[in-house]
């Protein structure tokens, strides 16, 4: 026989009579717009001398639909990916670095399983020139007369 666990307990805060209040309901993933951030990106932090290229970066990361959901206490978390991808498209990559880019890209939702665990998602616009007639029948090739021609 299984023993049940603790019993419920309102007067404890952490008992399992509260589980489940006061939590947020999941209504689905989070849209981010495809135009991206449409504020000015935050000044790069200070203490250090950024090149063009870290300038560039910065500017294109806050101008993407993931920037939609950071504020500027994101700002140094920002940097610091900034920083080390462009140590690692340098040449001075090590394992460390690797792996310090792919947890800053999830925690900034910059890869998609970051977007995923984040429950964000990107606007998908259907572009009607893309699509191929959704009417049209499907044509069905015969396989035995392909066949027939492949091996004659």
């Amino acid at each position: 026989m299984v023993a049940p666990g603790p019993r419920q307990d309102p007067s404890r805060p952490h008992s399992r009579a509260h589980r489940g209040q006061g939590r947020a309901r999941a209504t689905g993933p989070v849209v981010l717009p495809t135009a991206g951030r449409e504020e000015p990106a935050p000044d790069m932090p200070t203490g250090r001398s950024w090149n063009e290229a870290e300038r560039d970066m910065w500017a294109s990361l806050w101008a993407t639909p993931q920037a939609t959901q950071w504020d500027a206490s994101y700002a140094p978390v920002v940097a610091v990916y900034v920083q080390v991808v462009c140590q690692s498209i340098g040449g001075r990559a090590t394992a460390g670095l690797a792996q310090e880019v792919r947890h800053l890209a999830d925690h900034l939702g910059l890869s998609p399983a970051g977007l995923r665990t984040l429950g964000w998602e990107v606007e998908r616009h259907d572009d009607e020139s893309t699509h191929e007639d959704q009417d049209a029948p499907a044509s069905v090739t015969d396989m035995a007369a392909r066949r027939a021609r492949l091996i004659a």
